[in-house]
């Protein structure tokens, strides 16, 4: 009995060895450190322990001669919307800028390294166009080690907007769903009566374009953003409860931010009570836009070449609304979930963006709609500053993969 007892604490040691030396590799590769110090506008949100952590979200842009991870020539899926240098954007300096936190390193996209993560799993982003061209990012960050199939007609009719990806080698799906108000919306009706270019959001109902087939995935990316400022008009519980910018006087003004902070309030709720839904969810925060010289639709642009240094252009108090609201939703949606083993993350991007006003289009994108140049500061140029978000995904999917290592090695401790 004693040799079979001291064989088995053997093992065991061995293996706790094994694991450590494993988890300090793994450890060491993410947290190099640097002696800069800044603090940006928008901290990251959640209290730090009193063990030293990386924040990558905290830093700066550093130049980066080496360039992108692609260009058009080597990712053939780039989308037109976001082919700049196809359409002839002269410069090539928004392209040779890489995030630089101040007390560690972001690591480098590795490509090979997200595919063994998401081997036999499934990626889903749910949201807006901004979410989709995360997406198209992350296709052509992985097209060096895998092409995917498009199996879009698969699941939807609508192949712009509700795409899917498989990658057959990993046995890997990777889709994204068309969702720009996380809720239920549809045309707006006032006393019978059609009303042109208003919204209805129904607040307290989840989009069944999306919460239809969440459950099976095992990476949930939601973000949404810029619909929110679109006339709109509000109901709960079957009743209407007001609007914005609707241009009815007898009907309540309600603020586009307790709009915004339901529809996440709905989403993640919805998340959260899911039976069978099991993945692991991340908020990547609200992405401002960078019209100058009039709005989107009078006239404006986004002509600039080089990020914002820190202290040139403060992002505005409505951008900041936005970003603290969502940010206060998955605050709640983090502590039920860790009530039922649910892992929501922030990926804290709202603030790093806004330095990136060089980023865009502009005019050097075709519209999805039709065939003509439109002047877009709101989706990203590819490849551009929008790679550095999936480099951040990456991170926080390496970051988890760790502690659940951690916690299996205390459970057979």
């Amino acid at each position: 009995m004693e040799k079979t007892l001291d064989k088995t604490v053997s093992i065991k040691a061995f293996l706790l060895t094994l694991s450590l030396i494993f988890i300090s590799s793994i450890t060491l590769s993410l947290l190099k450190t640097s002696h800069s110090r800044f603090s940006l506008p928008l901290p990251f949100p959640f209290p730090s322990s009193s063990e030293k952590k990386c924040d990558v979200f905290t830093g700066k842009w550093v130049p980066h001669p080496q360039g992108p991870y692609y260009s058009n020539e080597t990712c053939r899926l780039i989308v037109d919307q976001q082919n700049c240098i196809k359409f002839g954007r002269p410069d090539t300096e928004f392209m040779k800028w890489r995030w630089k936190p101040h007390d560690c390193e972001l690591p480098l996209f590795d490509a090979a390294q997200f595919l063994e993560i998401v081997r036999g799993k499934s990626m889903a982003f749910v949201g807006d166009s901004v979410g989709r061209n995360q997406m198209e990012s992350l296709v052509c960050l992985l097209a060096h080690e895998a092409y995917p199939l498009d199996i879009s007609r698969n699941s939807s009719a609508d192949v712009n907007y509700f795409k899917r990806w498989f990658y057959a080698d990993y046995n890997f799906t990777l889709a994204a769903f068309w969702s720009p108000f996380l809720v239920k919306s549809g045309g707006a009706h006032i006393n019978g009566h059609s009303i042109n270019g208003l919204i209805s959001l129904y607040l307290d109902e989840p989009d069944k374009a999306w919460t239809n087939e969440i459950e099976k995935f095992d990476y949930v990316i939601v973000s949404v953003g810029q619909w929110f400022f679109r006339p709109l008009l509000f109901y709960e519980a079957g009743r209407l409860l007001g609007c914005h910018i609707c241009n009815q006087n007898n009907i309540t003004s309600v603020s586009k931010y307790y709009a915004y902070k339901m529809a996440f309030r709905t989403a993640f709720r919805t998340l959260l009570s899911l039976k069978n839904y099991t993945g692991m969810t991340f908020l990547r925060t609200f992405l401002a836009s960078h019209f100058e010289n009039g709005d989107w639709d009078k006239g404006g642009n986004c002509p600039r070449t080089k990020p914002f240094t820190s202290n040139e252009v403060k992002l505005q108090e409505f951008n900041k609304e936005f970003y603290w609201v969502q940010v206060e939703e998955l605050r709640e949606a983090e502590e039920k979930g860790k009530k039922i083993g649910l892992t929501f993350e922030l990926m804290n991007t709202t603030e790093i963006m806004w330095m990136r006003p060089d980023g865009h289009p502009n005019g050097y994108g075709h519209s999805m709609i039709k065939n003509a140049s439109v002047y877009d500061c709101v989706h990203w140029c590819l490849p551009g500053p929008i790679d550095t978000l999936n480099e951040f995904l990456l991170y926080l999917m390496k970051k988890d993969v760790l502690l659940q290592l951690k916690a299996k090695l205390m459970r057979n401790a």
